[in-house]
């Protein structure tokens, strides 16, 4: 896994489509339990280095039920993103992860991280890629069938401040969902 870590965070497959340059973003251990794949870093998360270090980690560690000590621990919680390096800014956010890493490092990182017990996909791109056919019509009715991808997926909409009317449009994630999701995170990390 070490040996790993090293290739994906020298990766440059996509440096030239990349406007701040490459920077891989991403945290994996093989004793992990929880595994979390989003988008791609963010303009803040690029210049830290530290994955989901931004309001959005802020939200996602609220649903999760967790603090930064258990989420940065890489024996617990692999953060893994669909695009390891920030893509840039479009018009209305950022750009979309690049396409060319999921298919070169993911799953090399899946084959070392044999103990994961939940895979949480969080927006559209990650729930493209890995369950495929399996989603609904759109994000939110992929979201609120969750109960059909348990007990290997949770699919969850991105937990960006710029999500907030969705979650105004869509109480039951936050009454229902969110409780379960806490409730399986503890009993994964505990």
């Amino acid at each position: 896994m070490k040996k790993l870590l090293q290739e994906i965070k020298a990766c440059t497959i996509c440096k030239a489509h990349l406007p701040h340059g490459p920077n891989p973003v991403l945290q994996a251990g093989k004793n992990a339990r929880l595994l979390i794949i989003g988008q791609a870093p963010g303009k803040k998360v690029h210049e830290s280095g530290i994955p989901w270090d931004d309001a959005s980690g802020n939200q996602l560690r609220k649903w999760l039920g967790v603090d930064k000590e258990i989420f940065y621990n890489p024996d617990i919680v692999a953060l893994v993103p669909m695009g390891f390096c920030y893509p840039g800014k479009g018009s209305s956010g950022d750009l979309p992860p690049r396409p060319e890493c999921a298919p070169q490092w993911h799953n090399a990182l899946l084959n070392n991280m044999k103990q994961v017990q939940l895979t949480i996909l969080i927006g559209q791109y990650a729930q493209n890629h890995y369950m495929g056919k399996n989603n609904k019509e759109n994000l939110t009715a992929t979201v609120q069938a969750y109960n059909e991808y348990l007990p290997k997926y949770l699919p969850l909409p991105h937990p960006s401040p710029r999500n907030r009317f969705w979650l105004y449009k869509n109480p039951w994630f936050e009454m229902e969902l969110v409780p379960m999701l806490q409730e399986q995170v503890s009993k994964i990390i505990s």
